[in-house]
């Protein structure tokens, strides 16, 4: 992989630019810097950039110097708000963008937004891919994370090489606003599922089913092949511990709110999905948007009056 990256980044004949350095853009960005590439950074918080400036990235004072230094800009940003923020005005996204110009966008988005932003950088001869990503922070630095890229197929064919150096697994998925589509739903199925779980296992535990046999029963039934059911939530909720969190609560949130919003816009009705997403706001305003998504299922054992708790590790294969 390393002398294939090489190839492709010196055929690059621009600095690539990158927007967006927290928790997940920080990581991806250093990744780029070291498969070769030359960086144009920029950051709401100039202190994020530190580390990437001594290794040899350029600064740039705004979004639009970003684009007008540069051909293709990587966004990596909290969400549509923050995306929203630096699209418009005097020195936004859209002022800078000039024909030939390609956003890569890591960020979890909505799609509805993706959509427009890509049909007015259109106007301007620019173009855009959606392309969330999933594996968390320790993957954004290890480079497993799976990318789901929505766009033009000559589009997605030319970020190919910067898609290749901060992720492992790459799925094109369609047109554009696909790659947010696909992520948001994916996610917006695991928080319904666990809320789902949770609603079964207090029911048999306040039956009497000791709380270790009643997981070893999903495990070892038609559930056993479910991630969270031998991963996530053994690691976190069945040991109560939310802290330091994998997802936020906030963020798991957001992602929520934009698959029920997408849903609406579709005219497709999405109980399950608002009955959970009313969860997790009730969670936030507790206090705990900062805990682990996971303790959100906690609503539920408070009002069942039992909780889900096995110290133990459950590691068992799935059957």
């Amino acid at each position: 992989m390393a002398a294939s990256l090489d190839s492709a980044v010196s055929r690059l004949p621009h600095a690539t630019g990158f927007i967006g350095l927290g928790n997940m853009g920080g990581p991806m960005a250093s990744n780029l810097l070291a498969a070769g590439y030359r960086l144009v950074v920029h950051d709401v918080r100039r202190a994020a950039a530190v580390e990437l400036v001594e290794r040899g990235a350029e600064w740039a004072d705004s979004p639009a110097d970003v684009l007008r230094r540069t051909e293709t800009v990587c966004l990596s940003l909290p969400g549509p708000t923050e995306m929203q923020a630096i699209i418009e005005g005097p020195q936004g996204l859209l002022a800078g963008a000039h024909p030939g110009n390609l956003l890569v966008d890591f960020t979890t988005n909505s799609p509805l937004l993706v959509r427009d932003l890509h049909a007015r950088l259109s106007v301007l001869g620019a173009d855009l891919i959606d392309a969330p990503v999933s594996g968390g922070v320790s993957g954004a630095r290890s480079r497993r994370l799976t990318v789901q890229v929505g766009g033009d197929p000559n589009a997605v064919a030319r970020a190919r090489p910067i898609l290749e150096a901060v992720a492992d697994t790459i799925i094109p998925v369609g047109g554009i606003g696909a790659g947010n589509t696909c992520k948001i739903l994916h996610n917006c199925a695991v928080f319904c599922a666990d809320l789902a779980m949770v609603e079964c296992l207090t029911a048999g535990i306040k039956a009497g089913v000791a709380p270790e046999t009643l997981i070893e029963v999903f495990q070892k039934s038609g559930l056993g092949r479910n991630h969270d059911l031998h991963v996530a939530l053994p690691a976190r909720l069945f040991r109560g511990n939310f802290s330091p969190p994998h997802f936020a609560l906030k963020t798991a949130l957001k992602d929520m709110g934009l698959a029920t919003e997408l849903a609406r816009a579709l005219e497709v009705p999405m109980a399950m999905a608002s009955r959970c997403e009313q969860e997790m706001r009730e969670a936030v305003a507790r206090g705990w948007g900062d805990a682990d998504e996971n303790i959100f299922l906690t609503l539920q054992e408070e009002r069942a009056g039992v909780q889900v708790r096995y110290p133990q590790p459950v590691d068992r294969k799935p059957v």
